[in-house]
């Protein structure tokens, strides 16, 4: 894959880069399986009267157990142990089942606008700003996902011993690190 670029033209900012087929099917699958486990999530949530009544959608209630979910969709209030308001699950529940589902549709949106802009066999890639801030969203999720199953933090060397079976898929997670590096610099004036 090329460095991101940007070229002003008539049209408008344009954002650009290239990439060959190999890297384009690696992206493909993961940018796929993310979305498999977003859809997969959306279509367990509860039926709710309510929300039949109303139009007015509903997720689940209760947090993912998948640890790459988790990661993807976690709880909007964090107490410190010990602090008085320790114990917010309710709170959590509630707002869980009010906006996962806006949520989950924000990220299959940016995953589809990557799929829609990514070549099938590789080649040229040419995004609006608006098509990159959906890159740059659906790479922060598949790299979320990725770094639960790798175990990444701060601690984690930038290369492991070459007998670990996780050393490709750090790779991997090095190289969307990268690319959303560089689509993030060519986004900036």
């Amino acid at each position: 894959m090329r460095k991101w670029s940007r070229k002003n033209s008539l049209g408008g900012l344009k954002l650009r880069t290239e990439m060959d087929a190999r890297e384009a099917g690696v992206l493909r699958s993961l940018i796929g399986a993310v979305t498999g486990l977003l859809n997969e999530r959306a279509q367990s949530a509860p039926d709710d009267e309510l929300a039949a009544l109303t139009g007015m959608r509903t997720g689940n209630a209760e947090p993912p157990e998948d640890p790459r979910l988790r990661r993807l969709l976690p709880d909007f209030h964090r107490s410190e142990p010990g602090s008085p308001d320790a114990d917010r699950a309710g709170l959590n529940s509630a707002l869980r089942g009010l906006h996962e589902p806006e949520i989950i549709d924000s990220k299959l949106a940016a995953g589809s606008v990557v799929l829609d802009t990514l070549p099938t066999d590789g080649g040229k890639i040419v995004l609006t700003p608006e098509q990159a801030d959906a890159w740059l969203a659906a790479l922060t999720d598949v790299r979320l996902a990725l770094g639960t199953v790798l175990g990444v933090d701060a601690d984690t060397p930038d290369h492991l011993d070459p007998d670990d079976p996780r050393g490709p898929h750090l790779d991997v997670y090095h190289w969307l690190t990268w690319m959303q590096d560089s689509l993030l610099q060519a986004l900036a004036p």
